[in-house]
């Protein structure tokens, strides 16, 4: 290695072991990441990613190797230290301190004049062209408004190397169009960025280098543009898989008897919403971030109170709704964030799995059926762990919301609805879940499908209906595209708005 080409490197990762117990989980892994360079780091769920980068943010100590940043060495594991050398971790998962304001949360830790942070901050709210009340509890934040609030924290500490793990996953394309002008100011500043991605479009947009791992270490590694789509997923895969998502044909179906018909549901964010899903239908629910739909499906859940309007389930007036009597009658419900709302990250896995079923007190005596119960779902869905009684928290994103997925098919849903259900997973967990989604329909469940992943909506809705503002903007029943629904989406949110 010559000394212009150390000068021009952000960080390098020597020979990075790490094992929990017999179990290695990286096998000396080495990358490096240039000045102004745009890093795509990806792998399925498990394969070390997140623990590299945990690693090189000092956040756990490595068994063996070594790590330098921008020149000097990470001596010791320690977060404060590899912010001292100036790398920043935004992880998938966004810590908030929910007691505090959304700007202490933001600045936690530095030191300027308050009046001069604050200032800093809006200029960064407005280049990112995002909305946030600086001065709200940050227990009120939505997930998405979460994860800026992580960005935020990275931008105003200036540092030179930046980890954004899955900062996109919970923005709509608009916020993602502008997360990506920040991104490429930073590069041409010099910034080394590692951006970790289950996205090849996206990365395709957004990064010059990819390195692929798998089973803890390396095993592709280049130029982007060195490879296609359908390389870059046979390497993160044991067994070669296509570039696109194996998905079965829409149903297309129009005829199915209605499942579900809300009337004028109002609540706490949203108003007026009427809305029928039939059998063996796919709807789609778009819109931007506030646009409502999360606080729609929780009170149509019954974990919020509706203010109006009514709910019926095959013919069956739903009044007084609580979650417990929506599972009775077949309605349930995947919550967007997992590990805040879904899971009980250290119960064991088929506790979490047979939870939506905790009121039917002759299932829990009999915690043979429960392990039984996960075990199915565990070899049909692919859940990698070593056990039923292994908690929650143990997992990788992907996997956490398999046994998600799974706590829901356990209740045997009519109605089914799914509020980002691929967030954070990778592109064969992905694929899984989009076949069972088809699989699904096609046994008649009634599907409510919310993603801001409009590409997402396009490849599984057979119905896309949108909200902006807590109201219905409009409705796509044929030529669906991404095009479409962001037109829609965003054009009814104006005239919301307005």
């Amino acid at each position: 290695m010559t000394a212009d080409t150390a000068a021009g490197r952000a960080a390098q990762l020597t020979g990075i072991w790490k094992s929990y117990g017999p179990v290695p989980v990286l096998k000396g892994v080495s990358l490096a990441l240039q000045k102004g360079e745009v890093h795509a780091l990806l792998g399925g769920n498990g394969a070390g990613k997140s623990t590299l980068m945990k690693i090189m943010s000092g956040l756990v100590p490595a068994n063996a190797g070594s790590i330098e940043i921008n020149g000097e060495k990470l001596t010791h594991a320690s977060p404060a230290l590899a912010q001292q050398l100036g790398l920043y971790l935004v992880p998938q998962e966004a810590h908030i301190l929910g007691n505090q304001s959304v700007l202490e949360n933001i600045c936690l830790g530095l030191r300027p004049s308050p009046r001069a942070l604050r200032k800093r901050v809006e200029q960064l709210i407005a280049e990112l062209s995002v909305t946030l009340d600086l001065d709200a509890q940050a227990a009120t934040l939505e997930i998405a408004e979460r994860q800026i609030v992580e960005i935020l924290r990275g931008l105003i500490r200036e540092a030179r190397v930046l980890i954004l793990d899955e900062p996109t996953s919970a923005l709509t394309p608009f916020e993602v169009h502008a997360l990506f002008q920040r991104v490429r100011k930073l590069q041409a500043q010099g910034v080394g960025i590692f951006f970790i991605s289950h996205k090849l479009r996206e990365i395709r947009e957004i990064c010059g280098t990819i390195s692929v791992l798998r089973d803890g270490a390396v095993v592709l590694s280049g130029p982007l543009d060195g490879y296609s789509d359908a390389e870059i997923i046979d390497a993160m895969s044991r067994v070669a898989t296509g570039a696109t998502p194996v998905v079965a044909a829409k149903s297309g179906r129009d005829d199915g008897a209605v499942r579900l018909s809300v009337r004028k549901l109002s609540g706490e964010g949203f108003r007026d919403i009427s809305l029928d899903v039939r059998a063996g239908e796919v709807l789609g629910l778009a819109g931007v971030v506030g646009a409502g739909r999360t606080e729609f499906s929780e009170t149509l859940f019954g974990l919020r109170r509706q203010s109006g309007g009514s709910v019926t389930l095959d013919g069956v007036e739903l009044s007084n709704r609580s979650p417990r009597r929506c599972i009775d009658a077949g309605l349930v419900y995947l919550p967007e964030d997992r590990q805040q709302n879904g899971l009980f990250l250290d119960a064991p896995l088929y506790w979490n799995t047979s939870s939506y079923l905790i009121h039917r007190l002759p299932f829990l005596l009999r915690p043979g059926r429960e392990r039984g119960l996960f075990n199915g779902f565990r070899q049909s869905m692919g859940i990698k762990c070593t056990g039923p009684g292994q908690a929650a928290k143990a997992l990788s994103g992907g996997n956490q919301q398999k046994v998600l997925m799974s706590k829901c098919l356990s209740a045997k849903p009519k109605v089914l609805v799914l509020d980002e259900p691929t967030r954070g997973v990778d592109v064969a967990a992905r694929n899984d879940i989009y076949a069972l989604i088809r699989q699904l329909a096609a046994d008649g469940v009634a599907v409510i499908l919310i993603s801001s992943d409009f590409d997402e909506i396009e490849l599984l809705a057979d119905r896309v209906t949108v909200m902006a503002f807590g109201q219905l903007g409009g409705e796509l029943t044929d030529k669906i595209s991404v095009d479409a629904i962001a037109r829609l989406a965003f054009g009814a949110g104006e005239q919301a708005h307005a």
